[in-house]
């Protein structure tokens, strides 16, 4: 079982990028900094040329716009007017920390949903586990990704809840192109 990985990003570092396999699915979300289009559109210009899929939070505008492969909508947006975007052939995906958020990402047309977080990291101390991604993965009618204290430890407890794909950030940056999720 291969799976799909995706890593957030917070800047345009063309390095970065470059060093990371053309199959790992970049999410690129910024809250603090303003928008630079530029950079958008530079970033969006080059993931296509490496065949690389890139996304964008919470900015339905910008991923139209620049041609991002789709949009991200994070746990806290609760807004259900994404869910007939699906014309402009964007792909939504989301995540979602409890059951509730499930639902709600589910009723914004999300077609991938992130658990977050699976694991104890270093941002949150409190964790889903696998017993309760599981539960939350087989009420779910979408694909499921793992979100949250992924590494080279917890790879392996991530068989058991059988995901679409895996999602980090430090791991990912950590590990870029030796990456091999190969069959777990």
């Amino acid at each position: 079982m291969n799976l799909n990985i995706y890593y957030f990003i917070n800047e345009f570092n063309k390095k970065e990028i470059e060093k990371l396999s053309s199959n790992i699915s970049i999410i690129y979300r910024n809250y603090e900094k303003k928008k630079n289009y530029s950079e958008l559109k530079d970033l969006v210009t080059f993931c296509k040329k490496k065949r690389q899929k890139i996304y964008i939070s919470n900015d339905l505008k910008s991923a139209i716009q620049f041609n991002f492969n789709g949009i991200y909508i994070p746990a806290f947006n609760k807004n259900l007017s994404f869910k007939n975007i699906s014309r402009n052939n964007l792909e939504i995906i989301g995540s979602a920390h409890n059951f509730e958020e499930l639902k709600t990402k589910e009723k914004q047309g999300c077609s991938i949903i992130f658990l977050s977080p699976v694991f104890e990291n270093n941002k949150k101390k409190k964790f889903l586990g696998i017993i309760k991604a599981n539960f939350l993965k087989n009420h779910s009618k979408s694909k499921i990704v793992l979100l949250g204290g992924i590494n080279s430890k917890t790879l392996k407890k991530c068989k058991l809840c059988s995901p679409e794909g895996i999602a980090s950030i430090s791991w990912v940056k950590k590990n870029g192109p030796s990456i091999n999720t190969g069959p777990f």
